[in-house]
């Protein structure tokens, strides 16, 4: 866990989430799913204006409801009331209601029309003979509210088919115009600036494009758990407000430098200035960017004026960003490190040692024999597995532990920082992609192995954040890891499936079908991890 002492801005406590519940009403349009959607008062505390879906707080009368309504016998007392309290929502803003009488024939609009939807809910429901219709709501998403926000809910993002027979009416209070609109519609009209949506409904929307039928979603939410669950964060990106999900590339930096949700991090990617990322972390990216660079090769500065500095990977000969890693640490630089020999990492190592007064030694593991001609490195010294490299000074401590992590290359290694969990990746785990294991020097089973290795790690020293070579921090590293090893091997099934395929058949053609879900123009690139699955496979056969 990252130290308290370390975090840039000071700690705060994010607003309680209330629990409440939204429901998506839904019908098969002539051109696919339409939902119901209103637009909010302009004065509303919460999403002024926004067109969003029925629904509000949950009531403590919801829970005591029970006894009115239908469930599922999969449908737990949580999942029932946040079910009644979406219907009442309906009824009370929309005027729609889920219900039905004893002998299960659905109300008619003419006896919603005569329920008064100033007065009490249940009391009318009971005393009309109707039964809520819970059991055929079901649950969609679950979102809570961004942790800037000064309102804040924990809201389950409920389905269900619109009643036949029943027209929606608006109270003119809360929400106003009602209207059905496809979900590409609703996106095409937001992108337009003509239908403001909040960030929920618009990622709502984007994941119920697919759905072809009303009937498509339901079985889908059928298992009564939600699809996906997101406590979004925020960030600055060109100067304007940009919101991220968790499985998004950005969530994990903005986790790392504003844990309780500040919106001050700016996301833009900068190689002109060093980035804070913690008090003792910072990092400067070379303007290096392209295909297999990302945004470019990332530099780390750890530690404080009062320990010295240690840069890893001052990336490429580039004399304007070794000059500002030198001016951003004002030469107080202990040690470099490089991750690996790679041209986009180590041959700043020399040219920024030059600058220092006090000549810091550069380590790491020098080039193997199987390394390319434009990836010879010499360090100064050999780092041992295990070993750590220590920063002290002004009280405090700045431990970094080496792990070996042969694969992508194979003089590769990681740092941990060990007082902060940390993981510095290198190469071996990036953000946005994954890495190119190249043979001779790239071996892909020492690839998965040291993925095993840096799974434990995560562990060992309670990492909760990985730091690539290229892209932002990555959150729930452990997480990401073995995410990473799955999506490995379900590509060496693939590239297995190609060689039985065309037994016969040459990279260029078994590429073709592995990596049929990469554009074309990255086939060379994929040819050689192909090569090394390829080799994998071979050695595990004959073993």
């Amino acid at each position: 866990m990252v130290r308290a002492t370390q975090l840039l801005h000071p700690r705060r406590e994010p607003v309680a989430p209330r629990p409440a519940a939204t429901v998506l009403l839904m019908r098969d349009g002539p051109e696919g799913v339409e939902l119901l959607m209103t637009r909010r008062s302009p004065t509303a505390s919460f999403s002024p204006g926004a067109y969003v879906f029925p629904g509000g707080a949950i009531d403590a009368a919801d829970a005591k409801a029970h006894a009115l309504a239908a469930r599922r016998p999969s449908q737990g007392d949580l999942l029932l009331t946040q079910a009644i309290a979406a219907i009442r929502e309906s009824f009370e803003e929309v005027g729609v209601l889920l219900a039905r009488h004893a002998d299960g024939s659905p109300v008619t609009a003419r006896e919603v029309a005569a329920l008064d939807r100033e007065a009490p809910f249940f009391e009318q429901c009971s005393a009309a003979g109707l039964t809520l219709a819970a059991d055929d709501v079901f649950v969609l998403a679950h979102w809570i509210t961004d942790r800037d926000l000064p309102r804040r809910f924990d809201v389950p993002f409920l389905v269900a088919r619109m009643p036949a027979g029943q027209s929606p009416r608006a109270d003119e209070a809360e929400q106003f115009e009602p209207e059905w609109v496809r979900p590409a519609d609703a996106l095409a009209r937001h992108e337009a600036g003509r239908f403001f949506m909040v960030f929920p409904t618009i990622r709502t929307l984007q994941r119920l494009t697919r759905f072809a039928r009303v009937d498509e979603v339901l079985a889908t939410c059928a298992g009564d758990k939600p699809l996906w669950t997101s406590c979004p964060r925020g960030g600055l990106l060109r100067g304007a407000e940009a919101r991220y999900m968790e499985h998004e590339m950005q969530f994990g930096e903005l986790a790392l430098v504003c844990p309780d949700g500040q919106m001050l991090h700016h996301l833009d990617w900068r190689t002109d200035e060093p980035v804070a990322l913690l008090k003792n972390v910072t990092r400067l990216t070379a303007p290096n960017p392209g295909v297999m660079t990302g945004p470019g090769t990332n530099s780390y500065i750890v530690g404080d004026p009062s320990s010295g500095y240690l840069v890893i990977d001052p990336g490429p000969n580039e004399p304007e960003h070794i000059d500002r890693l030198w001016r951003a640490t004002g030469g107080n630089i202990r040690t470099i490190v490089c991750t690996h020999s790679h041209p986009d990492h180590s041959p700043g190592a020399r040219p920024l040692q030059a600058l220092c007064k006090e000549k810091p030694p550069i380590l790491g593991l020098g080039s193997r024999p199987t390394a390319r001609t434009d990836s010879e490195f010499h360090p100064d010294r050999e780092l041992a597995n295990g070993e750590r490299v220590v920063l002290e000074g002004g009280g405090a401590t700045h431990t970094l532990h080496v792990v070996h992590t042969p694969g992508h290359a194979a003089n590769h290694l990681c740092l941990v920082l060990i007082e902060d969990g940390l993981l510095f990746s290198g190469d071996h785990v990036l953000n946005g992609s994954t890495t190119v294991v190249s043979p001779p020097d790239g071996d892909m089973t020492a690839y998965i192995d040291s993925l095993d290795t840096l799974m434990a790690a995560c562990d060992t020293f309670g990492i909760e954040f990985i730091l690539p070579a290229h892209g932002h921090v990555i959150g729930f590293a452990k997480e990401a890891i073995a995410h990473l090893k799955a999506h490995r091997l379900q590509r060496e099934a693939k590239v297995l499936a190609a060689m039985r395929a065309k037994p016969n058949g040459t990279l260029e053609e078994w590429v073709e079908l592995a990596y049929d879900d990469v554009p074309q123009r990255m086939w060379p690139v994929a040819q050689r991890s192909l090569l090394a699955h390829v080799q994998r496979i071979e050695s595990l056969q004959l073993a």
